[in-house]
């Protein structure tokens, strides 16, 4: 029997898979078990503004208006963003928007969609 991370969420010791992912039975909380063995490797984790751990590929939306500089315009909330890519930067993701091309953007304002 091979042992499984403790929830990131609530600390339980209770996990089990579920697939590819790990469950929580006390909280709920599901995560990758890619996301887990990153972590135990002691590469960087990037966590989107709830806590939910980023990965390359994934799709977030932005959670809050951005402002452009430059009055290059407003990204506004809830537009999707497909395909980020993690970068060890100021601003943790870079990406393509519909409408803007290319950015950076900082995990603290996006959320992962599941």
């Amino acid at each position: 029997m091979s042992a499984l991370p403790p929830c990131p969420k609530c600390h339980s010791e209770y996990t089990y898979e579920d697939g590819a992912m790990l469950v929580c039975p006390e909280c709920a909380h599901e995560w990758s078990a890619s996301a887990t063995e990153a972590v135990e490797e002691g590469a960087r984790v990037y966590r989107d503004s709830v806590g939910n751990i980023l990965q390359d590929g994934d799709t977030v939306t932005v959670i809050k208006d951005l402002k452009l500089k430059g009055g290059g315009g407003t990204v506004k909330v809830g537009t999707k963003v497909k395909n980020i890519r993690l970068v060890d930067n100021d601003h943790d993701i870079d990406c393509k928007i519909d409408g803007f091309g290319a950015m950076s953007l900082k995990t603290e304002f996006v959320k992962k969609v599941v």
